[in-house]
C-alpha cells in the first residue's frame, strides 16, 4: 500500500456562510467537518490548492487521510465532497475520524486486468461491459484495500462475474454480500459487439417477413385456384 494522503489543516472559529465565503474568496481556503470516532466535530480549513490536488487521486477517495493540525495527526475519510457546479473549485469537504480498532464502511474502486488478452474479445471479437466501477466494503481501517482486482482474461461471450465471485483480502467484507437480503450483483460481463447483434436481428427480422410473405402468396394462389374452380 502506498503512503497515505496528508492535508495541513488550521482551525478555524469563525462559523457560518459569510465566513465560509471569505475563506474561499480571501484566502483561497476551503471551509472543512471533522467528525467522528466519538468526538466534537471540529471545523477547519485546509488551503484550495492542496485539496484540489488530494482529489486528482483515485485513494483520496478510498483511503485514510492523515489531517495534520498542529501537531495532531488524526486520520480520517472522506465523508463528503462540495463542488461548484460551473467552475473548477472545491467548496466544502467532510471528512470522518477513525479509529483503528473500529470497522468501517468505504467505497473501493475496481480494477479490471487483463482486459486486451480477454478470450471473448480477443478470439471472438466480444465487447466487455462493465456494471460497477467500485464496491462498498466494510472492515477494519488497517485491512482496508487500494482496491480490488478483477481478472477478466478467461471470460467468453456470454460469461460474467457476481459479486460472490471477487477475491476480497481476508478481514474485508462486501456490504451487499452481507446484507439482511444479499444482492450478488454482475459486476463485468462480456457479450457480442452491438453492430453484430443488430445484424444478426435485422436478418432475422427479413427473414421472417419473407417467410410471412411466402405464406400469403401461396394463400392467394389457393383462393384463385377456388375462384376459378367456381
Amino acid at each position: 500500500m502506498s503512503d497515505r494522503i496528508a492535508l495541513t489543516a488550521e482551525i478555524r472559529t469563525d462559523k457560518g456562510r459569510g465566513a465560509s465565503r471569505r475563506l474561499r474568496r480571501d484566502a483561497d481556503l476551503v471551509p472543512v467537518v471533522m467528525y467522528g470516532a466519538g468526538q466534537d466535530a471540529v471545523s477547519l480549513s485546509i488551503t484550495h490548492k492542496d485539496l484540489h490536488r488530494a482529489c486528482e487521486s483515485e485513494a483520496f477517495f478510498s483511503q485514510i487521510i492523515d489531517i495534520k493540525t498542529g501537531s495532531d495527526v488524526t486520520p480520517a475519510i472522506i465523508r463528503d465532497l462540495q463542488r461548484h457546479p460551473a467552475k473548477d473549485r472545491i467548496l466544502h469537504a467532510d471528512f470522518y475520524r477513525v479509529s483503528m480498532d473500529q470497522e468501517i464502511t468505504v467505497e473501493i474502486p475496481l480494477h479490471f486486468m487483463n482486459e486486451e488478452h480477454c478470450v471473448g474479445v480477443r478470439q471472438h471479437g466480444g465487447q466487455i461491459a462493465h456494471n460497477l466501477s467500485s464496491v462498498e466494503i466494510s472492515c477494519l481501517p488497517g485491512d482496508l484495500p487500494e482496491y480490488i482486482e478483477v481478472d477478466v482474461e478467461s471470460l467468453d461471450i456470454g460469461d460474467n462475474i457476481h459479486l460472490s465471485q471477487l477475491v476480497v483480502p481476508q478481514g474485508v467484507t462486501l456490504v451487499a454480500l452481507a446484507a439482511e437480503e444479499p444482492q450478488d450483483d454482475i459486476v463485468v460481463s462480456v457479450h457480442e459487439q452491438r453492430a453484430e447483434v443488430e445484424e444478426e436481428e435485422e436478418a432475422a427480422a427479413a427473414e421472417a417477413e419473407g417467410s410471412e410473405e411466402g405464406g400469403e402468396s401461396e394463400a392467394s394462389d389457393d383462393e384463385a385456384e377456388e375462384s376459378s374452380e367456381d
